[in-house]
């Protein structure tokens, strides 16, 4: 065959797997279908689409043709070599490969980078993956489900303290709603996770979590949790009308425990370069910066472009999603909290609250407010100063 009939070939051929490609990439087709309609082996297939991935369409060009175009330079082998070595130890290939094109106008391949680090002795190869069980199926829209967990880790940078990332994240795309470190996960960090995904998403259907008990009152042990006995996240969900669901196992939480795993290989490295080093700085940077990042590579697409997420315009969430109590009001017209003392200032309402009940509501900011009925009587600082007296509203 003449070199103008293998380019006419090998133009078809370009042609026929870019139009397969894109049918696997929008689920029209499985990978054995796919291989089977380019007539080769599911293996050569994802080699075809990994050269296709690392270097567009010239890398499925016959090599016969001439040098192969995803050989490398040796000085920009040696280049990357030296910066792992240097900057990068412990990055898995796929977190390296993107910081060398983020921040070194590296331009080889994933395929040829993991190649090279792995002849040089510098990444050992994966072992390969016993049988696994079957996952469960996502929900087919965003707001349907939400997972909210906590993973206890050295987050910080040249830090051996451990903090509780606090993590909500969507069951159907794993996009990452909010994410932050505090000292250890309890009821105020549940939440802080649930009131920044209300504020901006809206309200969801329900929640998935572990049987933690800031989430859940179990009788017994490894048991049942209960029905009857609420704490203050179910009632603040069941007020809102959000169904509360109890993981019974491990397994049963593997969508935000994988998210765990790549949040533990990258948060730490990538804090480092970006010269972070307190909870304050590194909330700051997980909220304005790392989160969206992280969406981008690895959420998906939800099934149905729709969402579930239902808008609450009155921002009922507000005072709902937070610690609620009853409590009685003293013959110096205070109320005890928690070793504080809450002065009520004069009211229009009556001349005063003593012997009366009234409901105290502490937010994740450590913030306080007194309602009698629908009245707000008083806010609080975290201190119990007052900093806000009686609205007039009727």
């Amino acid at each position: 065959m003449d070199r103008a009939r293998i380019h006419e070939h090998e133009g078809i051929r370009q042609m026929r797997f870019e139009n397969v490609l894109g049918r696997w990439e929008r689920s029209e087709l499985s990978q054995a279908e796919a291989a089977e309609l380019l007539g080769v082996g599911e293996r050569t297939f994802r080699r075809w689409r990994d050269r296709h991935r690392d270097a567009g369409v010239s890398g499925l060009r016959d090599w016969r043709l001439g040098p192969s175009p995803l050989r490398a330079a040796t000085e920009e082998i040696e280049r990357m070599l030296d910066l792992y070595r240097d900057l990068y130890r412990g990055f898995t290939v796929k977190h390296f490969h993107e910081q060398l094109g983020k921040r070194h106008n590296y331009t080889l391949g994933y395929t040829v980078t993991k190649l090279h680090l792995h002849r040089s002795g510098l990444i050992s190869k994966a072992p390969k993956r016993s049988a696994h069980r079957k996952k469960r199926p996502r929900r087919p829209m965003v707001g349907m489900m939400l997972h909210q967990d906590a993973s206890m880790h050295a987050w910080l940078p040249g830090n051996a303290r451990k903090y509780d990332l606090v993590v909500t994240l969507d069951d159907a795309t794993s996009a990452i709603y909010s994410a932050f470190l505090v000292d250890e996960e309890g009821t105020a960090s549940s939440f802080r996770g649930l009131r920044e995904v209300a504020a901006k998403h809206g309200l969801f259907c329900s929640l998935y979590t572990d049987r933690g008990s800031h989430y859940f009152f179990t009788p017994e042990a490894g048991g049942k949790v209960s029905k009857t006995v609420l704490t203050q996240v179910v009632r603040g969900l069941k007020q809102l009308g959000v169904e509360h669901i109890a993981a019974y196992s491990p397994q049963a939480r593997g969508r935000s425990e994988r998210a765990f795993l790549t949040l533990q290989d990258r948060l730490t490295k990538e804090m480092k370069l970006a010269g972070i080093d307190t909870v304050e700085g590194a909330n700051r940077w997980l909220s304005e910066t790392y989160t969206a990042e992280h969406n981008r590579m690895f959420a998906i697409e939800a099934e149905q472009a729709d969402t579930a997420f239902v808008a609450d315009p009155g921002g009922t969430w507000r005072e709902i999603l937070c610690v609620q109590e009853d409590r009685p009001v003293g013959n110096d017209n205070t109320i005890k909290w928690e070793g504080l003392s809450l002065q009520l200032s004069p009211s229009r309402l009556r001349p005063h609250f003593v012997k009366m009940t009234v409901c105290v509501h502490q937010y994740p900011d450590g913030t306080l407010a007194v309602f009698w009925g629908p009245h707000r009587l008083a806010d609080y600082d975290a201190s119990g100063i007052i900093i806000q007296p009686l609205q007039q509203a009727a």
